[in-house]
């Protein structure tokens, strides 16, 4: 019998997967903050950098560039 852990883990990764299909700033923002939340750092300054790269006068731009510069200083 599996645990119920692992089909919880299932379903986030999941989520998490088909979020990063979106290519809207805010799908992007959305995910990256996820990622950074459930310690994914890597995957999170990916996201945020293509936010940079795609959408560079966002909003989000603003935000992902303080969490790179926050997540630089840590």
């Amino acid at each position: 019998m599996r645990k119920p852990s692992r089909s919880i883990a299932a379903v986030l990764l999941a989520l998490a997967l088909a979020s990063c299909t979106g290519t809207s700033a805010a799908d992007l923002l959305d995910t990256a903050q996820l990622e950074e939340k459930q310690d994914n750092v890597a995957h999170a300054r990916k996201l945020y950098g293509e936010i940079l790269e795609r959408h560079p006068d966002s909003p989000e731009a603003k935000i992902a560039r303080e969490r790179l510069a926050a997540l630089d200083a840590a």
